[in-house]
């Protein structure tokens, strides 16, 4: 993490600036999309951000053990390691961990509910008995813990210019969304790791199953079957950011296009599985890098913008447009 934005969180403690660090690191490998996007908040708020999702990519690197070389019940310990440490810093706020140091200070600073944290963590000790899902209700209750609570927990330190519990359930929506884009582009990956997030219903409803997926990741063959369900999974979540869309404009002015930046890129992410034909069993669909530095570029223009309006001055047109974030792969909100 830089100096700049510690310095400017008010950060002095040394301790606590190398546990922020760290979760700076964290984020910034596996979150390249979200990381690229917090680089658009002012630099006193970054820390905290990198605190919640460093924490939560941590708490997540555990349950997927992406090198392979621990047990379930190996990762359940550790897992449970992290959860008394979690609750130990949360109560008397601070730990020796440096991940949890970071993530108490920033729940103590910004005042976020602690349920959120519990909330988390009792999804991800689902990931490691839960392989599927009946249906979609069944995934939202493990997406409330997983990702609904990460877009809370980012709503005090973004700021909101409505009563908090009236942007709570965009925000809340907003967290879904992402999870559910990262469950369709994943969906081969998943599977290698014994888990299926498309609900059974779902992949019923189009004629596919478990079994058909399997056979299509192993053999590298599509079906229709399959394409149609994850057609399906797409527009079921371009419906959720549609809900998520009208909470941008209730977050602070100078949170929102990193928020908003996010949002497209994200939303990006399906507009690639779509180009791709929607070959997620197969290979990994990415955003092009020049669509992610176009949306990196009009959302500097819109912090420009909204430090000058913050500042008193008019505010000044971009210098190119993004689709509005009520639209989504040309779809009116």
């Amino acid at each position: 993490m830089t100096d700049r934005e510690l310095d400017a969180a008010g950060i002095t403690d040394p301790a606590l600036r190398a546990a922020y660090a760290r979760c700076r690191r964290l984020n910034a490998r596996h979150g390249k999309t979200y990381f690229l996007a917090t680089r658009l908040l002012p630099v006193a708020r970054r820390p905290a951000v990198h605190a919640l999702y460093g924490f939560a990519r941590w708490a997540d690197d555990i349950v997927d053990d992406l090198d392979g070389d621990t047990t379930t019940a190996e990762r359940g310990r550790a897992l449970a390691v992290l959860q008394q440490r979690l609750e130990s810093g949360l109560r008397h706020g601070d730990s020796v961990e440096p991940v949890v140091r970071a993530l108490t200070h920033t729940a103590r600073e910004y005042g976020i509910d602690h349920r959120h944290f519990a909330d988390f963590m009792a999804s991800m000790r689902s990931d490691l008995e839960v392989t599927d899902y009946p249906t979609f209700e069944d995934l939202s209750r493990y997406m409330h813990g997983s990702a609904a609570v990460i877009g809370l927990q980012m709503l005090p330190v973004l700021g909101t210019v409505v009563p908090r519990e009236e942007a709570a359930p965009h925000a809340a929506a907003l967290g879904v969304a992402f999870q559910l884009t990262n469950f369709l582009r994943d969906v081969g990956e998943d599977l290698d790791r014994g888990r299926v997030y498309l609900p059974a219903d779902l992949l019923a409803a189009h004629g596919a199953d478990r079994e058909l997926l399997h056979w299509s990741r192993a053999t590298g063959a599509r079906d229709r079957r399959i394409t149609a369900s994850l057609e399906a999974a797409a527009d079921l979540t371009r419906g959720i950011y549609r809900e998520a869309a009208p909470g941008l404009a209730m977050l602070d002015p100078v949170s929102r296009p990193c928020i908003r930046t996010a949002f497209v890129l994200y939303g990006g992410i399906l507009d690639a599985v779509r180009d791709d034909g929607y070959a997620v069993l197969h290979r990994r669909a990415a955003v092009p890098r020049r669509r992610r530095v176009a949306v990196a570029l009009d959302g500097l223009t819109r912090v420009a913008a909204a430090r000058l309006r913050a500042a008193g001055f008019p505010r000044p047109e971009p210098a190119h447009r993004l689709p509005a974030p009520g639209r989504i792969h040309g779809e009116a909100a």
